[in-house]
């Protein structure tokens, strides 16, 4: 038969019934005879391909020196790997530790061992990577050079190509012309890299660099760039902070307009200082002294251009709005000169007129945050003993975690610990977030008895999985023999929750089994472990 290829393939989709083939002398010809000349064109086809050139070989991955993995701690990690790729059950979790949530901090403790990561485990680490945006930074630094290397090879890892500063090659930034090639024409991520590597440097030289190239970057790369400049932000950096006042892009206005605002002796924190106290001001018409808030009436072109939003967030006041932003961009300082010398405790126990309490006193928590004042957290805080709703500054769990955040991590921890002794565990999540790990000492202790009581008091176990996923992760893996204690299942008091006994057992076997093979964890990464 002389039939095309495409003849054959549209008589084999409709059938040679549909659609027959004709021999030479007309005959049809059935579905053996289609088959024997498709075999005949296939071979006429790939007799006709002229060879491929081979692919040239990739270039070698390049050294890592870094000392390799213990055996067991290689082992462990492709156990914690091969689990990520377990579909998860549904119902309840049992008792066996979620080796999914291990993975950072082995990760972590990896790294500051500054092992290597094993070869044949890379492409395993790149993929859990991909999936968790959450894991990168850890396995990028932790899979070194021949993991930017394999990811090279394989698109579906070209996130590590477009690697954080922390992934990203830096030159030697004491060289002037590495540093200024890379930075006309490196991949952004080696231009934000870059940056923070001299700015870590020199802080000048790398706001020079930047005002080489402003006016011609994108927006937003103008934002991340500037944003890198909180890193040694100081006084030398005002000019080109206040020139930035007027970008084209709101965003880079606006954090340009925060950095300012972050230096107290800056132009920007006196214009705010100066309205901001044009609204606050002591009042001595009784007979003890008060504060008086007058917010303003209008946001004017001055107040934009110093980054006061004008349109404020739906169910908000507009005079209550700006006032707001004034005063948090106002350096705390202001409010002891224009008090007579009175520190932070003194002023937030003033009382305020016409209920501006809150507006004002939420202000001076986010100016707090802002320009990382200790003292005048821990005056807005309060004692740990006073509930929220009743504190001095704000009752915002969110907005009081990161005043913690400012404390030194032991004033942190007690006072967290202090806070959950006298109202427990129910609103404490927030602020567990923002301690140092591992919860030690008093705070150790005072999660621990805090899940005792809750469990005692037949409380419903599922509102503290919260508490209890954070404590599997950041309790002192030393508490598991005080907690072995409470794996037992409790005496179901009057008014429990059904069924709460069963799953605070369970819970508190799998917080024990995960304390446990934490320090198994740990034991594995410690040097000379050849197990």
């Amino acid at each position: 038969m002389s039939v095309s290829w495409e003849d054959l393939v549209t008589s084999a989709l409709l059938g040679t019934d549909r659609r027959p083939l004709r021999a030479e002398n007309g005959d049809p010809a059935g579905p053996a005879a289609l088959l024997d000349v498709a075999a005949l064109h296939t071979v006429r086809r790939r007799a006709a391909l002229r060879p491929a050139t081979g692919a040239a070989p990739p270039a070698p991955a390049p050294p890592d020196p870094r000392p390799s993995l213990p055996a067991a701690a290689r082992r462990r990690l492709a156990q914690l790997l091969a689990d990520r790729s377990t579909p998860p059950g549904s119902g309840r979790r049992g008792t066996a530790p979620d080796l999914t949530e291990l993975i950072p901090q082995w990760l972590a403790s990896a790294g500051a061992h500054g092992y290597r990561a094993p070869a044949e485990l890379l492409p395993a680490l790149l993929d859990a990577a991909r999936a968790r945006t959450d894991l990168r930074p850890h396995v990028l630094a932790f899979a070194g050079p021949r993991g930017l290397w394999l990811a090279g090879l394989n698109p579906e890892w070209r996130f590590a190509l477009r690697a954080t500063s922390r992934g990203a090659h830096r030159p030697d930034t004491a060289d002037p012309e590495a540093v200024r090639r890379l930075w006309a024409d490196g991949l952004f991520a080696e231009r934000v890299a870059l940056l923070g590597a001299v700015r870590a440097r020199d802080p000048d030289g790398a706001r020079s660099l930047l005002a080489g190239t402003w006016s011609t970057e994108r927006a937003e790369d103008r934002l991340l760039f500037l944003d890198s400049l909180r890193a040694g932000l100081s006084g030398a950096d005002e000019a080109f902070l206040e020139a930035a006042l007027t970008d084209r892009s709101r965003n880079v206005r606006a954090t340009a307009a925060e950095l300012l605002s972050a230096l107290p002796g800056s132009a920007l924190a006196g214009r705010m200082a100066a309205r901001a106290t044009s609204c606050v001001n002591p009042d001595r018409t009784g007979d003890d002294l008060s504060i008086a808030v007058e917010a303003p009436h209008e946001c004017d072109a001055g107040m934009e251009r110093d980054g006061v939003v004008p349109v404020p967030p739906s169910g908000r006041g507009e005079r209550s709005w700006w006032l707001g932003q004034l005063v948090e961009a106002t350096p705390l300082g202001t409010w002891r000169e224009r008090f007579g010398g009175r520190g932070a405790h003194e002023l937030v126990a003033l009382p305020v007129a016409d209920d501006w309490s809150g507006e004002l006193h939420a202000a001076w928590c986010r100016a707090a945050v802002r320009q990382r004042d200790p003292e005048w957290a821990r005056a807005l805080l309060g004692t740990p003993a006073t509930p929220p709703a009743h504190g001095p500054g704000t009752a915002s769990l969110a907005l009081r975690s990161t005043l913690l955040a400012t404390l030194p991590p032991v004033e942190r921890s007690l006072w967290v610990a202090d806070f959950i002794a006298a109202h427990g565990l129910s609103e404490a999540f927030q602020l567990l977030g923002v301690c140092p790990v591992p919860w030690d000492g008093p705070l150790g202790r005072s999660v621990v008895d805090a899940l005792d009581i809750a469990r005692d008091a037949g409380s419903y176990p599922w509102s503290f999985s919260g508490v209890m996923g954070l404590a599997e992760r950041c309790l002192n893996p030393a508490e598991a023999g005080r907690l072995e204690v409470l794996t037992t299942t409790p005496d179901e008091p009057e008014g429990a929750s059904p069924g709460a006994g069963g799953y605070w057992s369970e819970a508190f076997q799998r917080l024990v089994s995960t304390l446990r093979l934490r320090a198994a964890m740990d034991a594995e990464l410690a040097p000379g472990n050849a197990g």
